[in-house]
């Protein structure tokens, strides 16, 4: 069985001296395939050590143990060298040699405390911008070894702005773009913690020198790789390079291109010039008016949100129009009235989606719906995930010029409603992903939808590019 690196930034990841090496920074560089293909040095061969353990850290036990998790890639990787599974109490392979690698979830920082007294000659964190600052540094305590083994660790990561490893990587990552800087990947650096600041130099002997009292610095690396260092993910699945470009945005741009800095904000889920206005539109296959309900009466007291449905259409082509959108701020009676007057104006090959709230109540009041347009066919759609998350398809498709308009008066306020979505738009943006949701199988999740999207969407923005 022949295991070597599949990139070079892997490659430089396995090899790494430093104390502390942290890989990824974007999807697809093979950053789980190199953490499990670490430990093996220690685990077969001519430096196999009876002593040696690692253990690899996810921050749920789940993600670990679900279908296609590392648990899965453990066992596709060490059963064909001779590692033996053992999944309870705790997910481990035991190899001949006598050495171990062990895998957990650290959900809470209470969790710590299990690891109180621990050896741990390798500690890996999969996902580290998952974890807690406390989490990292209270487990660097016990990266200790009498193996003869130095101790390391070695970390995977995603971009995250808002995580504690965000400045902790400053110095690797371009402040202005977001984006590792080519040339100081792989470099060394060195620190130490002095209360809860942490000091940086080029050079152990700078800290040494300064902080006379500590008698070792911890040496860092950051190797940054993306879905292209790794040809052979892209020979197997060239697939997964769409399944990245259909994501929205912001995803997109972290997931894709490395970017730290990006956030959720105005501008980056639709854009003025991704929608396309048409005079006729062109005959759809099927027709859904998406309901989102304002969950409060406007008063002369209040300014509450309001009550949005957005007519969507599928054609043959597989693009989508949105050919008429309703905007009510009134009364419950008066919604009610609303919904059922605009369904007998869509006619009766238009379905009515209305969102259904989890609880007692929400099957009420969608009971209520239902007896109410009798005459015609009515769902339920149950929310999950944020707003965000929810309007990322929709997103994707509009970015792709698969989303059409026919013109309206009501376009004006639809496109600036969008524009201004996350802040604000909350309404139109619920409406439009609801109606684009309910083409998809109800039991598909968001990450499926995603990868259903991928070829289309991919194929649309090279066509643009």
């Amino acid at each position: 069985m022949k295991i070597q690196p599949n990139s070079i930034p892997q490659q430089a990841f396995l090899s790494s001296q430093a104390d502390i090496t942290i890989y990824g920074g974007a999807a697809g560089g093979g950053k789980t395939y190199g953490l499990l293909l670490s430990p093996l040095r220690h685990c077969l061969g001519e430096y196999a050590n009876r002593n040696f353990s690692a253990v690899i850290f996810r921050r749920t036990l789940p993600e670990i143990t679900n279908p296609g998790g590392m648990w899965d890639e453990g066992c596709n990787l060490y059963l064909g060298l001779g590692a033996e599974p053992v999944s309870h109490p705790h997910p481990r392979f035991l190899f001949p040699t006598g050495a171990v690698i062990r895998f957990a979830g650290l959900q809470y920082d209470k969790d710590l405390y299990d690891w109180d007294g621990s050896q741990i000659p390798l500690i890996g964190f999969d996902q580290l911008e998952h974890f807690s600052k406390q989490q990292f540094f209270y487990l660097l305590s016990r990266n200790r070894s009498t193996s003869g083994i130095p101790p390391y660790i070695l970390a995977t990561c995603n971009p995250n702005p808002d995580s504690w490893l965000r400045k902790f990587l400053g110095w690797w990552i371009d402040e202005q773009s977001g984006y590792a800087i080519p040339e100081r990947g792989g470099v060394v650096r060195y620190f130490v913690r002095i209360r809860d600041d942490i000091v940086w130099a080029e050079t152990a002997q700078e800290l040494l020198d300064k902080y006379t009292h500590i008698p070792y610095v911890k040496s860092v690396t950051f190797i940054p790789s993306k879905v292209y260092d790794n040809k052979s993910l892209l020979e197997k699945d060239p697939a997964y390079l769409g399944n990245l470009y259909a994501l929205p945005i912001v995803e997109q741009e972290r997931l894709l291109h490395g970017n730290w800095n990006i956030r959720p904000a105005p501008g980056l889920y639709a854009k003025r010039e991704w929608f396309k206005i048409v005079d006729v539109a062109p005959a759809a296959t099927q027709w859904v008016r998406r309901w989102d309900l304002a969950g409060t009466e406007k008063t002369d007291a209040n300014d509450p949100d309001w009550t949005v449905g957005v007519k969507l259409g599928k054609l043959d082509n597989g693009q989508y129009i949105v050919a008429s959108v309703i905007r009510v701020q009134a009364d419950p009676f008066e919604v009610r009235q609303a919904i059922l007057n605009t369904a007998s104006v869509d006619g009766r090959d238009c379905r009515v989606i209305i969102p259904q709230d989890p609880g007692q109540a929400g099957k009420y009041q969608q009971r209520d719906f239902v007896s109410m347009l009798g005459a015609y066919t009515v769902d339920s759609q149950i929310e999950t995930g944020d707003k965000i998350t929810r309007f990322g398809p929709f997103s994707s498709q509009l970015r792709a010029g698969n989303i059409l308009l026919q013109r309206g008066p009501w376009n004006e306020s639809y496109i600036s409603a969008l524009e201004s979505f996350p802040d604000s738009g909350r309404d139109e943006a619920d409406a439009s992903s609801g109606a684009l949701m309910a083409y998809t199988d109800g039991n598909t999740g968001m990450l499926e939808y995603y990868a259903g999207l991928a070829a289309q969407a991919l194929k649309a923005r090279l066509a643009i590019t």
